[in-house]
């Protein structure tokens, strides 16, 4: 996340909604990527449900027929706001979810709302187990399910040890999804022999494998005892759509937090710590795709950066008596499956900067 500054120099952050400094209203501008003051007169609005429900701090334009922001405009389906604690998980979902999408807009992959392109848009239902306990968290067909009680945090870590987690957030329930969402939408059409698709089967495994098969499998026997070394998560291990889905929800995941901690001053080179030094294939691609060390050698340095700084954030965590902020080990495979993430997320970005979709 950046760090953002009002008109009269206090600094703001992504969820600010008045400056406490000067007292002004101010919003999030997810077209231009700023914080701005909104006043009478400005050119951009709030979204209504910032102005009726406190849960949205984003803007849209003052000319606009829409009343919704472009993340709130996804939102098919909303939990019943007819009791506090619904309001304030809802709350909670919102903040992820625009974490997600202003994530996807950096990239250049910000996805329409459904009701804009019903073939290639992304929709929310945001429902509770307690009112409707058939619901199950998931994607289909550009549809994101999420269990309103996850934002609960009793509730949320009730489940996470129950599965045997080390860690579970709504921010990555939202991440994990949207690797579902993204493989329907760019991986799934594309022809049985193009590059991308069978780099991602050299990657991932073979997509065809029987889904319901491999998940009755994985929750009966558990994850195999050398997971560590090939995957990201136990889940992983699963089915490769969910090694696809756990390795982008990690790509975004050190996608932001090194961007979070970057822009706050936190930098590695004044870090007392070595970095750690990955292979060299750790950051290739597939013979399949084309070759460019250069960015390979990028991507590498990137990572070593999250890994040295993640070390650091996890040491915080536990002075402070708090379990790992980050308690993940990066193998040597885990780190080639990120690095096909990043070729994804750069190719997506350019293909939506040049048909305008982001």
């Amino acid at each position: 996340m950046q760090r953002f500054t009002c008109e009269c120099g206090n600094v703001l952050f992504f969820g600010s909604s008045r400056c406490l400094k000067c007292g002004s209203d101010v919003g999030y501008d997810p077209q231009r990527g700023v914080m701005q003051r909104v006043r009478p007169g400005s050119p951009m609005k709030r979204c209504q449900n910032g102005v009726k429900h406190n849960v949205c701090n984003w803007l849209l334009p003052a000319s606009a027929v829409a009343v919704l922001c472009v993340a709130c405009r996804m939102n098919r389906t909303i939990p019943d706001l007819g009791t506090e604690r619904n309001r304030m998980l809802w709350a909670r979902m919102e903040m992820a979810k625009r974490r997600l999408i202003y994530t996807l807009l950096r990239l250049g992959i910000g996805p329409p709302s459904k009701k804009d392109d019903p073939k290639n848009g992304l929709a929310f239902d945001i429902v509770s187990t307690l009112s409707d306990p058939k619901v199950t968290m998931g994607h289909l067909d550009g549809v994101i399910t999420m269990d309103l009680e996850e934002a609960d945090d009793t509730f949320r870590q009730v489940n996470r040890q129950q599965l045997g987690e080390s860690s579970r957030t709504l921010q990555g329930h939202f991440r994990h999804e949207s690797a579902h969402y993204l493989w329907k939408r760019h991986l799934s059409e594309l022809a049985w022999d193009d590059p991308m698709r069978l780099a991602f089967r050299e990657r991932f495994g073979e997509e065809w494998t029987d889904y319901a098969t491999a998940l009755s499998s994985y929750y009966q026997a558990g994850a195999p005892a050398d997971w560590g070394q090939n995957y990201i998560t136990a889940y992983a291990s699963s089915h490769p759509w969910e090694d696809w889905a756990e390795t982008w929800s990690h790509y975004l995941q050190i996608l932001d937090g090194l961007e979070t901690c970057e822009s706050l001053g936190i930098q590695v080179q004044h870090i007392a710590l070595p970095l750690v030094i990955l292979p060299v294939e750790s950051g290739t691609l597939p013979a399949m795709l084309p070759s460019a060390p250069a960015e390979d050698g990028e991507f590498l340095a990137w990572l070593q950066r999250w890994m040295c700084l993640s070390s650091v954030l996890n040491e915080i965590s536990f002075s402070l008596g708090e379990p790992p902020l980050y308690p993940f080990v990066i193998s040597v495979k885990a780190a080639q499956k990120l690095r096909l993430a990043h070729y994804y997320a750069h190719a997506w970005g350019v293909r939506g900067r040049k048909t305008g979709e982001a």
